[in-house]
This record gives structure tokens, sequence and C-alpha cells, in this order.
């Protein structure tokens, strides 16, 4: 499996021209959220879109049974909030802090002023979207096609795609549970941790403080391939 198609586009403020980057800072308002503070939730009217310029968020949304799916982490220098831009009404899906977090917060008519008058933003803001649409997409193909194993170790490749610590070696730039992990690929934490501990054992992930490391992501990848092999957790690492 190849990820770059995967990586993130850069980071949206400092990708901005800085005339437009001026611009836009004085139309914002800056908020402060504590962890698992919810910056908006379902329902709520999508009156603002939002920059995240310190701390983490994650975007989720309810199944109708209650169990909480997160679509996607956002990470400093992100942008989100973006799906009600276009006709506004109510919020389908929840923004909640994971930890302290530094928010800008511009008015949805305003930022759609902003990026009639500045294409350069407004070509970022399709690039991240487009993003998001792939990246969505793959997951719910990964669900409908994928056995658990695949689509753990997918997703840690698909994580790992915005790290640029390595080619074959690199860590998450921050922490995951593994009940994450399980609301981001439909599964439950239990079968995470076992899973997790497998691939452990063949010495291509590791654990500290719940940031995960790749070890060998060439042969991560290989072990991919040959997920549902009868002897898939016998065979060696290479």
């Amino acid at each position: 499996m190849s990820s770059s198609w995967l990586t993130p586009p850069a980071d949206f403020l400092s990708n901005m021209l800085e005339s437009e980057r001026q611009t836009f800072m004085s139309l914002t308002s800056k908020l402060h959220f504590k962890k698992g503070d919810f910056i908006f939730q379902s329902g709520d009217p999508g009156k603002y879109v939002y920059v995240l310029t310190q701390g983490r968020a994650k975007i989720i949304q309810l199944s109708p049974v209650g169990k909480e799916m997160i679509l996607w982490f956002c990470l400093a220098g992100e942008m989100f909030g973006l799906a009600d831009l276009p006709r506004g009404g109510k919020r389908e899906v929840s923004a909640q802090a994971c930890s302290e977090a530094e928010i800008l917060a511009v008015k949805r008519e305003t930022m759609d002023q902003f990026l009639m008058n500045n294409p350069n933003t407004a070509y970022q803001v399709i690039e991240l979207l487009s993003y998001r649409m792939r990246v969505l997409g793959h997951v719910m193909m990964n669900l409908a096609a994928d056995d658990v194993t695949s689509r753990i170790i997918k997703l840690i490749l698909r994580l790992g795609a915005s790290c640029t610590e390595g080619a074959n070696e690199k860590q998450l730039n921050y922490p995951l549970t593994h009940q994450e992990m399980a609301d981001m690929i439909g599964t439950s934490r239990q079968t995470v941790t076992s899973v997790l501990g497998q691939l452990r054992k063949k010495g291509v992930v590791s654990m500290d403080h719940h940031c995960i490391r790749i070890e060998n992501q060439v042969e991560l990848e290989r072990l991919l391939n040959h997920v549902g092999n009868e002897n898939f957790w016998d065979s060696k690492a290479h």
C-alpha cells in the first residue's frame, strides 16, 4: 500500500501568502478549550469556521445506537468546520478538544467573502476538502472490504503518512489510545490491543506513552499484503 496520496496538505496558516495571512488573522477571534470540551456539537448552527493553532481535536459522529466514530484528528495548523461553509445549516458532526487547545474562529459569512477575494487560500480549502473526501472514501472501503488486522495496519500507515521523521522509521506526533484507534476503524479496544501486541512481537511497531512508532514501514506494508494467509501471525518478519 502506498500511503503517499494520504499525506495531508501543508499547514494551512503557514502556506498562506503573507498578505492573505495578515488579513485572515484580523478577521478571527481567539478561543481556548480544555481537554474534553466540545468546540461544537452535532445539531449546532454552523456559524463559524475554525483553525487549530495549538493542541489537538477530533471530529466525531455518533451512530444511530450512540457509538462514537472518529472521522479524523485535527492537528495544529489545520482548518475544520468547513462542511457547512457553503450552505450554513446545522452541524452533522461534533468537534472535541483532545488536549488544551487554542483555536481561531471566523464567521462563515466573513470566510465566504475572504475566499472570494483570495483565490490562493480558496484553492487551499479545496485541496483540504478533497484530501478529507479521499480519506473518508478510503476508510469506507476498508470497513466494507478489509478484516480488522488490515484496517489497523492501514490506519497506522495513514497516520504515519503525515510524519516526516524518516522513510522507514517514524513516530506519530501525538498520543493515540487503543479506544481512539478502535473508534476510527469500527472495532473494539480489545481487538486493537491484541493486533498491536502481535505487531510489536514482529518488531514493526512499538508504543511509548500511547505514541505509536513505526519501526519498519517496509515490513509493515509487506505484512499488509499477506494478511489472511493461514500462518500470518506465525511467519517471521524479514
